[in-house]
């Protein structure tokens, strides 16, 4: 199972862009990926520079964003959780002073140390960093007045293609890794 799975239930994982000066070339490659990747029209999105709502393009899954923000966090909690409790043990089977000393004190602070600390990978998780290339790129052509198509392909195959068919175009591609 893909590690980003754990987190991410919001599929697909992958997003694929890429930037147009001129709308004519923006829309042959809205058919040209469609076609060569076998994806939906759903699944490719056509941003203009008038778009107020881009966003919306670039990450349609409102819905699933919640979710994935609320699974990173409990998982990643339990997971610092779990790791602390390790940790204590081993100090306290390996006998530091401190920690045999103060037993119940010093696992009310591992443990919360580590559930703090994997709340905090939980939060790193939800922005998404991946997403920040194709984010960025459609952001930079919607203020400097170009076309973006997205991809938003479902399979690994559809994200291989698609990510030909438009570097086929000529223009550089942004993608989710």
């Amino acid at each position: 199972m893909d590690a980003t799975r754990a987190f991410f239930r919001d599929r697909p994982t992958g997003k694929v862009a890429a930037v147009y000066n001129h709308p004519r070339a923006a829309v042959l490659a809205c058919a040209r990926v469609k076609y060569a990747a076998g994806v939906d029209s759903r699944q490719v999105q056509l941003v203009t520079p008038l778009d107020v709502d881009w966003g919306r393009k670039v990450e349609p899954e409102g819905v699933g964003i919640a979710r994935t923000a609320v699974r990173a966090h409990v998982s990643c909690a339990l997971l610092g959780f779990v790791v602390a409790l390790v940790g204590w043990l081993a100090l306290y089977l390996a006998d530091l002073a401190i920690v045999a000393s103060t037993p119940a004190s010093s696992l009310f602070a591992m443990l919360m140390f580590g559930t703090m600390f994997g709340l905090l990978l939980g939060g790193l998780l939800t922005i998404r960093p991946d997403h920040d290339a194709v984010i960025s790129s459609v952001r930079e052509a919607t203020r400097t007045g170009r076309w973006a198509v997205v991809v938003h392909p479902v399979t690994r195959p559809e994200f291989e293609l698609s990510v030909r068919a438009l570097e086929d175009t000529g223009v550089p591609v942004a993608r989710t890794p």
